[in-house]
């Protein structure tokens, strides 16, 4: 069923949005919330429409509780980003967006491989608008609907690759407040990266909501926040562990027929050990995993980077078959074998036609004689045989080949005593 207010997809058993935390309607009846409240409609791109006169709509790629995400080119940049069409009830309040624009200027501070690059915020059309990087790949709610259960090898690399974005956003005093599988994306290489850092709260100053106020996904929510208690970067940590549950077991620690009934289960209920639900979880993840759900979060861990810790021991212990490592840029098999092609030899034959040369330029610069005492040898020349250093053996014959030839030029020509090696040891017994 659609959701009310955000109009995401939700399966019929959900009693609430998995994107925004409204109450769905039962299959009998309507929800509160559709008879509480009429919202504006949000404003909808058409595909190849382009709005705010450079950006060019490819394709909707999602919907949230603040609004649309598209996929778009922009033509300024010449490349394609991510646009949010922000809902029209956010958009309207004044000192709302003043504030939302203090935070997004706080998001952009942060630049991190494994963090969504924020880059503006603007108005046209009636309607305002945030720009991102856009991330090719499937959100991680998407893997675990597909997958179920993600292996273990994949849990650490997307449980460690988080943790360091978040290092990143909290070392510069910015909390996400709502992070959550749906605003974590998995590209193509295996690299996630955090999502929607535009919503977050600065630990320094206020952001959107007011106090008392509960801002988050009641899935995702740490106790603090069902509490609409202050939050800080273990508020992060607490909503991570819920995300590292769901990869684990395919399910979230805690479920309950309302928002408000899921927040009170995380604020005073105990979570069942992943274990028990996926036994082949190694019990010091399960061990970390419950770390980070405790409910003081004076006993959770007190930095990603002292999370990121944890999981990178584990995964060591892992073998190495069984690890997932994110394809970074570099030298591929492909490159490798290209070097080795005949055409990377054209080099080494120049090096070698050279030498040729400059062994006939001396030869010509040396007076001539009629006879050269072998006692008595001041114009000499000695010819080696070359090596071949190019990893093709087919030109191995090269190595005699072009001694001989040398060897040849300059006996015809006269004026120098040729050395070869079969003449070495004849020579070093004549020169005493």
């Amino acid at each position: 069923m659609k959701c009310p207010k955000c109009r995401a997809e939700n399966p019929e058993t959900k009693p609430f949005c998995g994107e925004c935390g409204t109450p769905l309607p039962s299959p009998g009846g309507r929800s509160l919330a559709q008879t509480e409240t009429f919202q504006a409609p949000l404003k909808e791109l058409t595909t190849g429409s382009t709005f705010a006169g450079r950006y060019q709509v490819i394709e909707e790629r999602g919907r949230g509780g603040m609004g649309r995400v598209y996929k778009v080119f922009d033509s300024e940049v010449k490349e394609k980003v991510a646009l949010k069409l922000i809902r029209p009830e956010v958009a309207s309040d004044r000192d709302t967006i003043e504030r939302f624009s203090n935070e997004l200027r706080l998001a952009r501070r942060i630049r991190h491989k494994n963090v969504c690059g924020m880059f503006d915020i603007g108005e046209a059309e009636g309607s305002r608008f945030i720009t991102m990087e856009y991330v090719h790949g499937e959100d991680l709610k998407s893997m675990i609907r597909m997958s179920g259960s993600l292996s273990l090898g994949m849990l650490l690399s997307v449980g460690k690759q988080v943790c360091e974005g978040l290092a990143e956003a909290h070392g510069l005093g910015v909390v996400h407040r709502d992070l959550k599988p749906q605003n974590i994306m998995i590209d193509r290489n295996g690299s996630a990266k955090i999502m929607d850092f535009g919503i977050a709260r600065s630990v320094r100053e206020k952001g959107i909501t007011g106090p008392s106020v509960m801002v988050g996904t009641p899935e995702y929510m740490s106790p603090e926040q069902a509490e609409a208690k202050e939050v800080d970067a273990r508020s992060d940590i607490y909503s991570l562990g819920v995300i590292l549950y769901e990869m684990a077991t395919s399910r979230v620690p805690f479920e309950g027929d309302t928002a408000l009934s899921v927040a009170m289960k995380h604020k005073g209920e105990a979570p069942k050990n992943p274990k028990q639900l996926n036994p082949s979880l190694p019990d010091d993840l399960a061990g970390v995993i419950l770390k980070c759900l405790e409910k003081d979060r004076s006993r959770r861990y007190q930095s990603a980077s002292a999370l990121a810790a944890d999981l990178d021991r584990i995964e060591k212990g892992l073998p190495t078959t069984e690890r997932v490592v994110p394809k970074r840029k570099g030298f591929t098999s492909r490159q490798i074998t290209v070097e080795f092609e005949p055409k990377k030899l054209i080099k080494p034959a120049a090096i070698l036609v050279g030498s040729i040369l400059l062994a006939l330029l001396i030869w010509k610069l040396i007076p001539r004689k009629d006879a050269v005492p072998v006692a008595k040898i001041k114009n000499s020349i000695a010819v080696i045989t070359f090596e071949n250093q190019t990893g093709d053996k087919a030109y191995d014959y090269l190595g005699k080949a072009i001694p001989s030839l040398l060897i040849t030029s300059l006996e015809q020509r006269g004026g120098l005593y040729v050395v070869t090696w079969e003449r070495m040891a004849d020579l070093l017994a004549q020169l005493g």
